[in-house]
């Protein structure tokens, strides 16, 4: 990776979009003392692309016209043709340049984005789950059951903050307690092996049911995360169950990723599921998932564990990037086009 440290601004204003597979969610940031300001959500579906979605949502509310767009989109920015994982959309920066007069737009994954977020959270923006307290300037990470399981970390180094996205949540997850060993025979492996993402996410926690209810020997066929999110609030005991289970796996890696960085600045939840669950993470298992780690228990317990609550994380993030790129080592590395670019590609 090519990592250099901004020394000048972006040009103002500065568009900033979060684009799911579902939906896409705009803000601007006018200078780099303003407030992010939401300029709206809307459905990816009901627009051909980026460019006549920004056309219809965002421009006929807003004067001046953004110069700058910074986007997180859900995958890896590996040419000038980027194409969403889960909507028709294709992401292509050389011709929103051209449909929008823009200057320069920038390309991040979505955990980018929220790794970004991190250092600028306070207040309401989290809530603590657990022991442990923040030590300034020091590694963060964060983490997000939503349709998969993202990623990434955010290291402090040379005065400067590093996001480092990954694929992180396919690693590895074994059982641990005398329940996990008689679960996990029940779990279907997918391409012969159980990553994370293959049960702690949307799409992996109907699998996680089958199990549990295979292993209760109750008759159950829960095909959505909401079917049991739903089921468990009528105490459901296959989808509390499952629920309990999901809470103590995403405590365990949640400590690994902590470990591995030594996150001393705090690991961060985020990810449709989690806002979900939150009596599950908060009722004691999670935390205590999170600091077995022997022989690092007493390290464990000092690293603080929270649920973002802000509402939109991606969002938040990009703007923080678009007021102080200074502040930020990130890759541009390839995720970079100019409008001088665009009109040598025409």
């Amino acid at each position: 990776m090519s990592f250099s440290k901004n020394t000048k601004s972006f040009a103002y204003p500065v568009l900033v979009a979060d684009i799911g597979g579902t939906n896409a969610r705009f803000a601007l940031v006018d200078d780099a003392e303003a407030p992010t300001r939401m300029c709206g959500k809307t459905a990816t579906a009901d627009h051909p692309d980026i460019s006549s979605a920004i056309r219809e949502v965002v421009l006929p509310e807003t004067d001046p016209k953004p110069r700058t767009a910074i986007i997180a989109v859900a995958g890896p920015v590996t040419g000038d043709r980027i194409p969403l994982t889960n909507a028709a959309w294709v992401i292509e920066p050389l011709k929103m340049i051209a449909d929008l007069g823009l200057d320069e737009v920038i390309v991040l994954n979505d955990f980018e984005a929220q790794a970004l977020a991190l250092p600028g959270y306070s207040g309401s923006d989290i809530e603590q789950v657990g022991s442990g307290t923040i030590r300034e300037e020091s590694a963060k990470f964060v983490l997000g059951p939503g349709t998969g399981l993202g990623a990434a970390a955010m290291i402090y180094a040379a005065q400067t903050w590093v996001p480092v996205p990954g694929e992180g949540g396919h690693v590895e997850l074994g059982p641990v307690s005398p329940e996990d060993v008689a679960i996990w025979p029940h779990i279907e492996l997918v391409g012969g092996r159980l990553g994370a993402e293959q049960i702690l996410s949307g799409t992996g926690l109907p699998r996680l049911a089958r199990g549990v209810a295979a292993y209760m020997s109750a008759d159950r066929d829960f095909t959505t995360a909401a079917s049991i999110t739903t089921a468990a609030e009528e105490n459901d005991p296959v989808a509390v169950k499952t629920l309990e289970v999901f809470a103590r796996a995403l405590g365990r890696v949640a400590g690994d990723f902590a470990l591995a960085v030594l996150a001393r600045g705090g690991v961060y939840l985020t990810g449709g599921v989690t806002s979900r669950i939150t009596r599950f993470l908060t009722d004691g298992g999670f935390r205590a998932a999170f600091e077995a780690k022997a022989p690092h228990e007493a390290l464990m317990a000092k690293i603080p564990t929270f649920i973002v609550r802000h509402p939109d994380p991606a969002l938040e993030g990009l703007a923080s990037f678009a007021r102080a790129p200074e502040a930020f080592a990130v890759d541009m590395q390839g995720r970079q086009w100019t409008a001088g670019a665009a009109s040598g590609a025409s």
